[in-house]
């Protein structure tokens, strides 16, 4: 397996700069800023570099200018995997999927705009699109954190035969899926009952936002013990020292959000807790595609038999 620490560090670093990018755009969200550079797109109030008339304008065009370096970012991780790594290399395959999935990003984010599903639009299409944006986003940052985990030396997935392990992180991934889509609704409502100040009363599609919003905390549970089921039943048939960590750090941070997720309902969603909590949610997410790239390597599975032997020798390794 061709290992390439420097592409490996800045793979990670796309990571990271993609939640930058996706906590900035919850508070253009939060904040109704999504407007602030009118129905143009790329352009900017029909200009490349706006006048900042106002601080919604600032905020929109700043989260352009940030979604358009990660879009550059990805470009850059293309290019080099293809240099770097040969023909039939997972992180090409990897970032081939991340290419494929940031330009989906940058075109869903354009549809919001020029459909206008922006700021305090109150429609169905709007919770829709924002689902699928939702949903896309998790992917993309699924294929770069693949990327960065393949080039840093992680073997390929091995799908088939993988038992309760298979099945289980499955299981977690979908309720992710689910409970974002949940979030990405519930935040919708928040911003335009708490900060766009239409009321339920007023408007019978805000009003079934905010009867939904019961939904979210239960599903939260659900998928809190599919997550937590996932974790330990990886810890317990791979366990290698890499997955203990990762299947502990999953379980820890969730129950983390879960606080954090009851104070934010607590204190009526304030915008710096609903980033707070989306990037808690982001993490665990990325935390559970390595979790899955670990446990389902594609090296033989491990025997919970062989277990305290197969733990030690990786202590071992780990101290010389």
């Amino acid at each position: 397996m061709v290992v390439n620490r420097r592409f490996a560090r800045y793979a990670w670093g796309v990571v990271l700069l993609n939640i930058v990018v996706i906590v900035w755009g919850a508070f253009v969200r939060a904040t109704g800023s999504g407007a602030g550079c009118g129905d143009n797109w790329p352009l900017c109030q029909g200009e490349v570099i706006p006048r900042p008339e106002s601080i919604e304008t600032v905020i929109e065009f700043s989260h352009r200018v940030t979604s358009g370096l990660a879009l550059i970012a990805v470009v850059v991780l293309l290019i080099w995997a293809f240099r770097a790594y040969p023909k039939g290399s997972v992180v090409r395959k990897g970032a081939v999927a991340s290419m494929i999935f940031m330009i989906l990003e940058a075109l869903i984010g354009a549809a919001l705009v020029l459909l206008e599903y922006v700021a305090f639009n109150v429609s169905v299409g709007r919770a829709i699109w924002m689902g699928g944006h939702l949903i896309n986003t998790f992917l993309l940052m699924a294929a770069l954190t693949l990327t960065a985990w393949w080039g840093q030396g992680g073997q390929p997935l091995r799908l088939r035969n993988q038992g309760a392990v298979g099945w289980t992180l499955l299981g977690a991934f979908v309720g992710m899926l689910v409970l974002g889509v949940s979030g990405a609704i519930t935040a919708l409502g928040d911003t335009l009952v708490l900060t766009g100040g239409i009321s339920p009363a007023e408007n019978a599609l805000v009003a079934t936002l905010v009867d939904l919003r019961i939904f979210h905390p239960l599903i939260a549970f659900v998928v809190g013990a599919l997550v937590g089921l996932a974790a330990w039943v990886a810890m317990k048939q791979r366990p290698a020292l890499t997955t203990q960590r990762l299947g502990r750090a999953i379980i820890a941070l969730y129950v983390v959000q879960l606080l954090v997720g009851s104070l934010n309902v607590a204190l009526k969603a304030p915008v710096w807790l609903q980033l707070v909590h989306l990037a808690i949610t982001t993490t665990i997410w990325i935390l559970l595609v390595m979790l899955a790239a670990a446990a389902l390597a594609a090296s033989e599975p491990v025997s919970p038999r062989n277990a305290p032997a197969s733990s030690a020798a990786e202590r071992r390794t780990a101290t010389t």
